[in-house]
């Protein structure tokens, strides 16, 4: 839902982050505790993994690469994001893309290298953003990505 509601916003030509929105935010994930940020992690893992697989499909049914196609693109970006990407976090959001890509669990990934430090939790959620912006952009259709997870859970919800 939040990256559904960035999405929003930046296609409504809303720049930065709603004051109120924010709180929200802080409020909702100070509520969650220790395992509901954990949990909350591994879903922003998850998304990503999600994302990454359908362009993987996307640009294999075009002779292409995903890695080659979408992490220059997105760190490129995160290049030009320096207050909400911090220079240091580029190459982790780079090598979650990459495990993504090749089917690697992002989740599993970052635990070989240790917990996610708060330094990493806007990056994260800019990667997820910026996947679910790109597969927006390549459909065509600014709530594509929304529905692809929506469509998902629904799924999920019925096995």
């Amino acid at each position: 839902m939040m990256i559904d509601s960035r999405l929003k916003a930046v296609y409504d030509g809303r720049s930065g982050t709603d004051a109120e929105q924010q709180a929200l935010t802080d409020q909702f994930a100070v509520s969650l505790g220790p395992q509901g940020v954990d949990d909350l992690l591994d879903g922003a893992c998850t998304l990503i993994y999600m994302f990454m697989q359908w362009l993987r499909m996307a640009y294999e049914d075009h002779d292409k690469d995903v890695v080659e196609c979408v992490v220059p693109n997105l760190v490129a970006t995160m290049r030009m994001m320096p207050r909400s990407v911090r220079p240091e976090a580029i190459p982790t959001m780079a090598g979650l893309l990459v495990a993504a890509g090749t089917g690697l669990s992002p989740s599993l990934w970052r635990k070989q290298y240790g917990d996610w430090t708060m330094d990493e939790m806007n990056p994260l959620e800019a990667t997820a953003f910026l996947l679910a912006e790109h597969i927006n952009r390549l459909t065509d259709d600014r709530d594509f990505a929304t529905r692809m997870i929506t469509e998902a859970l629904t799924r999920a919800d019925e096995a």
